[in-house]
C-alpha cells in the first residue's frame, strides 16, 4: 500500500478522533481506513493507538510516528508543489453563493480552464458556510465586511452596491430625497447579512448607517431584484446582480448622493504555508477579475 497515503489517513484518524470520522472526511471506507492504519503500525512495528469503546487515543510510539507521518506529508506535498508547477493539475473544489458563482466565477471560468487544461473546479454553491476540512474545500469565497479573523482568508476584491427600485414604485410612493425618508418606505433587505442595516458613505465622507425595515427579506439577491422589478419597493443591490436592469429602465437609482459602503470579497483556504499552485492560480485570476473597491 501506499505509505504516504497510509501517513496521510493516520493524520486525519488522529484530528478527527475515529477511524468512522476519518473515513468521513477522507470519502474512503471505513474498512479501507482500517487497513492504512494496520499498514502503518506494521510500518512502524508496534501499535499506535489504544482502542476503546468510546475513543482512540495515541500511544507513545504513535505519538512520536504522527510527529514523523505529518513531516512525510509535507515533504510529499512540497514535491507534488514541484512537479504540478510546470504543468498546473488537480482538481480545486470551490463553495460559494449563487451570485458569487454566477456574477464573480462563471464569467472567466471557461477561458481560465482552456489555459490550465489539466486542471478542473468542482463547483459547490450554497449560501451556508462551509467546513473547508470536513467538506474537503479547498477555496470558499466569502462576501462580508464582518470577517472571522481567526480564518485565513485573502482579500480579493469588493462587491459594489446600489440603492434602486422600479420606476412603477416611486410613482406610487414617491422618490425619497434625504436618507432619513427611507424609513418611509418599504425596504427589501438582504437577511443573511445586512439584518435591515445600511451602510453608506455621504459626500463629506462621514459613514452613515440606516435601520430599514420592509414586508420582505431574502438571502438571495436574484430574489430581491425580482421583488424590487416587481414594484414591491426600494432594495440594497449587488451592482453586477442589477446592471442589466439600470440599462433596461427596469430598475433606477435612489438617493444618488449616498455611497453604498462596497462590501469585501475575500478567498478561504485551509494553509498559508502549502498551496497548490492549482489554488494561487484561481485565487490571482479571480483577483484580477474583481473591482479593486
Amino acid at each position: 500500500m501506499d505509505r504516504v497515503k497510509a501517513a496521510i489517513v493516520f493524520n486525519r484518524i488522529c484530528e478527527q478522533g475515529s477511524l468512522s470520522a476519518a473515513a468521513r472526511v477522507l470519502d474512503m471506507s471505513r474498512p479501507m481506513v482500517s487497513r492504512y492504519l494496520e499498514q502503518m503500525e506494521h510500518w512502524a512495528g508496534t501499535r499506535l493507538l489504544h482502542r476503546s469503546t468510546r475513543k482512540l487515543s495515541l500511544t507513545a510510539a504513535g505519538e512520536r510516528v504522527l510527529e514523523q507521518s505529518r513531516e512525510l506529508v509535507e515533504v510529499a506535498e512540497q514535491i507534488a508543489d514541484q512537479q504540478e508547477a510546470e504543468t498546473p493539475a488537480g482538481r480545486l473544489r470551490v463553495a460559494c453563493a449563487r451570485f458569487t458563482a454566477e456574477h464573480m466565477v462563471m464569467p472567466w471560468l471557461s477561458p481560465f480552464l482552456a489555459r490550465y487544461p489539466a486542471m478542473a473546479v468542482d463547483l459547490h454553491v450554497s449560501n451556508q458556510a462551509v467546513n473547508l476540512v470536513e467538506e474537503r474545500i479547498d477555496l470558499a469565497i466569502r462576501i462580508t465586511n464582518d470577517l472571522d479573523p481567526n480564518v485565513i482568508a485573502r482579500r480579493l476584491g469588493a462587491c459594489e452596491s446600489v440603492l434602486c427600485a422600479s420606476p412603477d414604485y416611486l410613482a406610487r410612493h414617491g422618490r425619497p430625497t434625504a436618507p432619513e425618508q427611507l424609513a418611509l418606505h418599504n425596504c427589501l433587505h438582504y437577511s443573511h447579512f445586512s439584518r435591515g442595516l445600511w451602510h453608506f458613505r455621504q459626500a463629506d465622507g462621514e459613514r452613515l448607517a440606516l435601520d430599514v425595515a420592509g414586508n420582505f427579506s431574502a438571502n438571495e439577491s436574484s430574489l430581491l431584484t425580482n421583488a424590487a422589478r416587481a414594484g414591491m419597493g426600494i432594495a440594497l443591490l449587488p451592482e453586477l446582480e442589477v446592471r442589466q436592469s439600470l440599462i433596461a429602465g427596469e430598475l433606477v437609482p435612489v438617493l444618488e448622493q449616498l455611497e453604498p459602503e462596497p462590501l469585501g470579497v475575500f478567498g478561504l483556504y485551509r494553509s498559508r504555508r502549502h498551496q497548490p499552485l492549482a489554488l494561487s492560480l484561481f485565487l490571482e485570476s479571480l483577483k484580477a477579475a474583481l473591482p479593486a473597491g
